[in-house]
C-alpha cells in the first residue's frame, strides 16, 4: 500500500472503528501526510496506533488522540484556535484544515522550526507560530475561540483560561503521573470542567506553571 492508502486504513481501523464520525475531521486524517511529520527513519511506523519520539523528548500522538481531542473541539471552520505545544506540527496541521486561524507556541525552538518549514511546504497559509512559553499563552491575539495543550500541565494555566472566549472551548491532558482529558468550557459566569478518561503526555513546562 501506499501512503495514501495507509492513511485511509488509519482512520477505517483506528479512528472511525472507536466511535468518531465528524467527516471533515475524517477528510482532514486522510488527507494531512502524517508519514511527513515523524523522522524519516520512523516513516514505516507513521501510521501505527501509538505515539512515536520526534526528537528533545517530545512525541507525535497517537492518531486516535490526536482525532479524539480535534473533535473534542468542535470545530465548524470558523474558528480562531490557540495550539500550545507545536511538537512536530502534525496536530497543527490537523486544526488548521478545520478552523479559520491557528496560532501555536512552542517552547523548543529546533522543534519549533522544522514544523514551521514543514507548515509551509504543505501550504499552509493560515497557521501563526511563536517560539516561546505556551503557559503564557498568546496574549496580543487573544480571545480564542478554542484551546488546546499538547503537553500536560498539572493544571491548567489561569493565563490560558483568561484567554479563552465565553462559549470558547479548551481540551487539554492534565495532570502529574496519571492525566485526565479534560474539556473546559467558559461560561458567563465561570467555568464548566468534563472529563474524557485517562491519557499520557509529556510534561508541560513554563512559568505561568512554576508561579502557582
Amino acid at each position: 500500500m501506499n501512503a495514501e492508502q495507509r492513511r485511509a486504513q488509519m482512520v477505517k481501523t483506528q479512528i472511525e472503528a472507536r466511535g468518531i464520525d465528524d467527516p471533515r475531521l475524517l477528510e482532514a486524517m486522510r488527507r494531512v501526510p502524517r508519514e511527513l511529520f515523524v523522522p524519516a527513519h520512523l516513516r514505516e511506523f507513521a501510521f501505527d496506533d501509538g505515539p512515536l519520539p520526534i526528537g528533545q523528548d517530545q512525541t507525535i500522538s497517537q492518531p486516535y488522540i490526536v482525532a479524539y481531542m480535534t473533535d473534542l473541539l468542535q470545530l465548524s471552520g470558523d474558528e480562531k484556535v490557540l495550539e500550545i505545544g507545536t511538537g512536530s506540527g502534525y496536530q497543527t496541521a490537523i486544526l488548521a484544515e478545520l478552523a479559520k486561524e491557528v496560532y501555536t507556541v512552542e517552547i523548543l525552538p529546533g522543534l519549533a522550526e522544522r514544523a514551521r518549514q514543514r507548515l509551509q511546504e504543505l501550504g499552509y497559509t493560515n497557521v501563526h507560530f511563536r517560539v516561546g512559553d505556551g503557559s503564557e499563552g498568546w496574549p496580543e491575539e487573544a480571545p480564542f475561540d478554542r484551546i488546546l495543550l499538547t503537553a500536560a500541565p498539572a493544571r491548567v494555566p489561569q493565563t490560558l483560561l483568561e484567554q479563552l472566549k465565553v462559549g470558547g472551548i479548551l481540551v487539554a491532558p492534565v495532570g502529574r503521573g496519571i492525566q485526565q482529558l479534560v474539556k473546559i468550557v467558559r461560561e458567563p459566569q465561570g467555568y464548566t470542567e468534563m472529563y474524557y478518561g485517562g491519557v499520557r503526555f509529556v510534561p508541560m513546562t513554563g512559568k505561568a506553571l512554576e508561579e502557582e
